[in-house]
């Protein structure tokens, strides 16, 4: 299941944090612990590495491996069992550089399952792991042509990817002078199988064997776009991938975005069709029910600090610092905050009113 922006944003937040330290020595340590492993082994575990420590020429090191180790091991003590997700954890001394002692130890546990166990003593901390599990793995296919021209993509989370764009020879609906209507007829015919299995082969090129791929979307004004997908064009292992077929108004890269909407029923459990629908929810209840619905940071802030907001919706351009500011008073009220990317129409018109919006419970 692909991260939503709000998760994504914890992890990304905890990475940026961490990537600022660097050690002088191999002194900091990461401990990466799989979902289901016994965290009385991995204490076993660190205990040895302390005793392997002290073979360390450098005192200095030596002392901040140590310590490193043994603040990690008071830390795991404060956990009953490793989380559902497994566990991250890091721990060095800060302050080693002017030779203070400043030993800090994170944790997080991240969204999705880790399934490797590491131990890891370098001069930075090790977040590859972490920094893998936001680049979402999962994508769906999207196809929209007409006569005239195609474009492919991919739907990467909330964004939308072009991947490659084709122009047809086709000529328009009317004869040029000096054909006959059969012949002018013919050619066209001819003209538009072209098209067709160039299309087709571009999308055989870019989705058979994508991994992660869920299902290939399909739209575009007329009847070609059934035309591609009845006339055997396609290859039975593409067909079977196929999950949606619209009708749209646009081609290129408006098309993509109305296919994208027109598909919001298959999308549900997607994290771009629930950003595009809690946005859209509030945007709509600007027009129709303004005393509901808050927008701005001055004014969010403040019917929140009253308790009611039920949806708050920033955007993920927004300070780090003052997401962290409007999620703890929104724990305190129980409201549901919205972390919302700016992949969307509807995430840029967020971001353009000021970044931060929200559904009331009542008028304020």
């Amino acid at each position: 299941m692909a991260l939503t922006a709000q998760q994504k944003y914890k992890v990304k937040k905890f990475v940026q944090e961490l990537k600022q330290y660097r050690a002088r020595h191999t002194e900091f340590v990461s401990v990466y612990i799989p979902a289901g492993y016994d965290l009385n082994k991995i204490m076993h575990h660190l205990s040895q590495e302390q005793s392997t420590a002290t073979n360390i020429k450098s005192a200095q090191t030596r002392k901040n491996v140590i310590n490193a180790l043994e603040r990690m091991i008071q830390h795991l003590k404060l956990f009953k069992q490793t989380p559902p997700n497994g566990l991250a954890v890091f721990s060095g001394n800060l302050d080693a550089s002017t030779g203070g002692n400043d030993v800090q130890v994170w944790s997080i546990e991240p969204p999705m399952p880790i399934n490797q166990r590491i131990y890891r003593c370098d001069k930075d901390f090790q977040l590859d792991i972490l920094e893998e599990l936001m680049d979402t793995k999962e994508v769906y296919g999207m196809v929209v042509l007409d006569t005239r021209d195609a474009i492919i993509a991919i739907l990467k989370g909330s964004a939308i990817i072009p991947l490659t764009k084709t122009h047809s020879h086709v000529p328009g609906k009317f004869k040029a002078g000096g054909q006959s209507a059969k012949r002018f007829s013919m050619n066209r015919d001819l003209a538009k199988k072209e098209h067709l299995k160039k299309v087709a082969e571009y999308i055989k090129n870019e989705f058979l064997n994508r991994d992660g791929l869920k299902g290939i979307l399909i739209g575009g004004p007329g009847p070609i776009k059934y035309e591609l997908v009845e006339g055997n064009f396609i290859t039975g292992d593409i067909q079977k991938k196929i999950i949606a077929i619209k009708d749209l108004s646009y081609t290129e890269e408006f098309g993509l975005h109305e296919l994208l909407d027109k598909c919001q029923d298959i999308l549900a459990d997607e994290e771009v069709a629930q950003e595009k629908k809690i946005v859209g929810e509030m945007l709509d209840r600007l027009v129709r029910d303004p005393q509901k619905v808050a927008y701005g940071q001055v004014n969010v802030k403040k019917a929140l600090e009253m308790g009611a907001v039920e949806d708050l919706l920033i955007s993920e351009v927004v300070d780090a610092a003052v997401i962290d500011e409007l999620e703890e008073i929104a724990k305190q009220f129980n409201t549901t905050v919205h972390i919302i990317s700016t992949d969307t129409r509807e995430g840029v018109q967020l971001k353009e009113i000021g970044g931060f919006g929200a559904l009331l419970r009542y008028e304020v």
